[in-house]
């Protein structure tokens, strides 16, 4: 399993891309997929080859219905200040018919949300607005307490997922990510992938040339730097100087491509791990770095971006992104955990279940449909970049989830949003399952059995989550269970590892 490249096994094609709406006022939410679909269905995902979104034109401000209906990882007095309207429900006018579903949905207009909001300098709504439907929001700083030094950077493409699980299946079970996590990053498929992510790679974008006053005239750090797409936006946007650092390979092409592009005496690249480097200068004004991994946390680059905070950012300096949240939500996806688990049950007549074991331990990165939600969203973590340690990434976290509909529960899925709110006109990204396809995708937890679940009923559990004692790049996460339904129960532990 690796953070960009998907998992080793690849699983039948679900949608790619999904539909994300859009306030006309912002408010830094959105509309709960529950809540949208007590007012309509939604329409088919969009065909793969489809690199735009689909923005919801909705022509009144919506925000989260109350307590437990909605949060986001922006700070709630940025939303209080931004938006105070009540819930909107979706008018007829609203709605338009689609030829193929033969059913009504909401009037669409098809183009790119981060480009929309790109050309539409003039309007007071917020950039991009984040999906979500937790019960809480971003606002309370992480507690604090003392990092220690880890060198990391990002995460190894497709190729190495396979070599690490067949080396699980023959019992090699010393060979981690550590083993190739470097020098991966010098393929350039990775980086492609990363840079056709529209929504992550164009939120950076707004983020820094929507805030050029912040960038003129100061020192920026880009960690990870890859191909050095991020320093050039920041060189463009006026910085003074960037160091861009990266250990892989990488920076080697990274340097061609500064030269070729003009940056050359703007940005220096540098290889090394941010631990061992040492910069021409003492402080930087802005940290820039593209550090989150599947599940948020995997490979542990965070811990990098925390010590280059500690060791050169000026004091009220700026991270980009500066918060992130996580939620967990439960699933029905019964084809699916059928084709990657209850496979092994019956392999050509032959009994494979050993091979079961090892499967349902290893948490599933794929496209989750929105459909397959069936309870609400909460939050499991909480980080403030700017306050946070290396201990707050070792986190435990009590959830209580409530059916919607009456259902089966095969998995858990967790997603997560980011937010630059240290900027003029906060804004963020979701991976969401209703939030428009992102690389990271979802982390699915398949349950050991199926709950059989009706509307109302409640799914209590805690999930925990801290680095692998042999590499720290990994994740070892135990999720308990604690369900007495109507016709189903459950009070088991599960571990997982992500890897």
């Amino acid at each position: 399993m690796n953070k960009r490249g998907g998992s080793s096994s690849t699983s039948p094609t679900r949608s790619k891309k999904k539909r994300e709406t859009e306030s006309a006022d912002g408010a830094f939410g959105c509309i709960k997929e529950q809540q949208r679909r007590q007012h309509f269905d939604p329409p088919p995902p969009l065909p793969q080859t489809s690199q735009r979104s689909v923005v919801v034109r909705i022509p009144s401000p919506i925000v989260p219905a109350g307590p437990g209906e909605g949060g986001s990882a922006f700070p709630s007095d940025t939303v209080d200040t931004l938006s105070s309207a009540s819930v909107r429900h979706l008018q007829p006018d609203d709605l338009e018919h689609d030829p193929r579903t033969g059913s009504q949905v909401p009037r669409l207009v098809s183009m790119s949300l981060v480009d929309q909001a790109m050309d539409e300098t003039q309007d007071p709504s917020p950039a991009l607005v984040v999906s979500s439907s937790a019960e809480t929001n971003l606002s309370v700083p992480c507690a604090a307490g003392s990092g220690e030094e880890v060198s990391s950077t990002k995460s190894p493409p497709s190729k190495s997922a396979s070599i690490n699980t067949n080396a699980a299946v023959a019992g090699e079970s010393d060979q981690t990510s550590k083993d190739y996590y470097f020098d991966s990053y010098a393929h350039h498929g990775i980086h492609e992938e990363m840079l056709k992510d529209e929504v992550r790679t164009k939120t950076y974008q707004m983020a820094i040339m929507n805030n050029t006053h912040l960038f003129r005239n100061k020192v920026v750090l880009d960690v990870g730097c890859g191909t050095g797409i991020l320093s050039m936006f920041a060189a463009k946007a006026g910085a003074k100087h960037v160091y861009a650092v990266d250990c892989s390979s990488i920076i080697n092409q990274a340097k061609r491509i500064v030269e070729i592009n003009g940056f050359s005496e703007k940005i220096t690249c540098i290889r090394g791990k941010v631990e061992e480097i040492k910069l021409p200068v003492e402080k930087v004004d802005i940290i820039i770095s593209e550090w989150m991994g599947y599940f948020l946390l995997y490979e542990s680059m965070l811990d990098t971006v925390l010590y280059a905070r500690d060791k050169w950012l000026v004091p009220n300096g700026i991270l980009f992104p500066d918060k992130a949240i996580m939620y967990i939500c439960a699933i029905e996806d019964a084809q699916v955990k059928n084709e990657r688990i209850d496979f092994w049950d019956d392999v050509y007549g032959f009994d494979m279940s050993p091979l079961k074991e090892i499967a349902i331990k290893e948490p599933v990165v794929d496209v989750v449909d929105a459909k397959a939600v069936i309870s609400n969203t909460v939050p499991i973590l909480h980080l403030d970049l700017l306050t946070c340690t290396k201990e707050d990434l070792s986190f435990s976290s009590r959830f209580i989830l409530h059916s919607q509909r009456d259902d089966y529960v095969h998995g858990l899925v967790a997603y997560f949003e980011c937010a630059f709110t240290q900027i003029h006109k906060p804004l963020g990204f979701s991976t969401a399952p209703f939030a428009q396809y992102t690389h990271w995708k979802q982390t699915i937890f398949y349950l050991p059995e199926t709950l059989t679940v009706c509307e109302g009923e409640v799914i209590e559990g805690n999930i925990s989550c801290t680095p692998n004692s042999k590499n720290n790049r990994d994740l070892d996460i135990a999720v308990q269970v604690d369900f007495e339904g109507r016709h189903s129960r459950m009070n088991a532990s599960c571990d997982y590892r992500l890897r």
